[in-house]
């Protein structure tokens, strides 16, 4: 422990303009609060700095999944016996955009969902916050089926031809490269039936929608490759690794890499 980078907000800052971050930029991060070292003030001043170099024409967009209000089945409740998931089913509490926490999406995501501004996507598992300029377009109509879609949150990214920043993380959080699965024709392309809790009407109720299924086990092979063929701004902060990225350029060769390597 006594070997971690002590990291300020100004060093955040620093670190986002030296890998080109700027003001007005549409951005979707993905974070890792603990890759960092000691952030002295947490989530809150990650947030701090990206608001104050992406500014307010710009757009800050994260991934706030909400995942686990999904059929046990499916394998989000593991840890749970197999007698509970019925129970699971019935009284999991439907998706809520203002309450609903995020799972496993870090610290960072979990704060930015409440943030004064912020807006969140209506989708009960696969959600997306933003803040800024585009927030709203950003969020809304996010349709179930079409999750990482043409018009999903990621394909309105690529159509705005926004940046993608890591921070802390690997390409295996790179929800990107999502839109890739959908636009590349591979062996094994299929879909998979998902259901969860939602308030319709005011009342709860447990549907069921079909969409891809798609699972990023060869995302960080893609991102290796993809370093390999362009050359990505990177840098550290504290301890964390820190890359910015074109977003089309990236999924425009992740569906190429997909078509050519996944065999599955």
């Amino acid at each position: 422990m006594a070997n971690r980078k002590f990291v300020t907000k100004n060093h955040i800052v620093e670190g986002l303009k030296e890998v080109g971050i700027q003001a007005g930029d549409i951005v979707m991060v993905h974070t890792s609060l603990s890759a960092f070292g000691f952030v002295c003030g947490g989530a809150q001043v990650v947030i701090e700095a990206l608001l104050e170099v992406v500014g307010n024409e710009g757009t800050i967009i994260m991934p706030t999944q909400s995942w686990k209000n999904m059929d046990p089945e499916a394998g989000v409740h593991w840890e749970e016996p197999k007698e509970w998931w019925q129970d699971i089913r019935d009284n999991w509490p439907a998706y809520d955009k203002y309450l609903t926490p995020t799972n496993t999406m870090g610290a960072v995501a979990e704060l930015f969902r409440t943030l004064p501004g912020s807006e969140r996507s209506d989708h009960p598992v696969r959600s997306v916050a933003a803040w800024g300029k585009l927030a709203k377009y950003f969020t809304e109509n996010h349709d179930l089926v079409d999750i990482f879609g043409e018009n999903s949150p990621v394909g309105k990214l690529y159509q705005q031809d926004g940046k993608v920043l890591l921070l802390g993380v690997d390409y295996d959080k790179n929800t990107s490269i999502h839109l890739a699965d959908v636009r590349a024709d591979y062996p094994g392309k299929t879909t998979e039936t998902v259901h969860c809790a939602v308030k319709e009407n005011g009342e709860r109720k447990w549907i069921g929608f079909e969409t891809l299924l798609v699972d990023g086990e060869d995302f960080v092979d893609i991102g290796k490759a993809f370093e390999e063929k362009y050359e990505i701004v990177k840098t550290t902060i504290g301890d964390a690794t820190v890359r910015v990225m074109n977003q089309r350029q990236l999924v425009d060769f992740a569906t190429e890499w997909i078509e050519k390597n996944r065999n599955r």
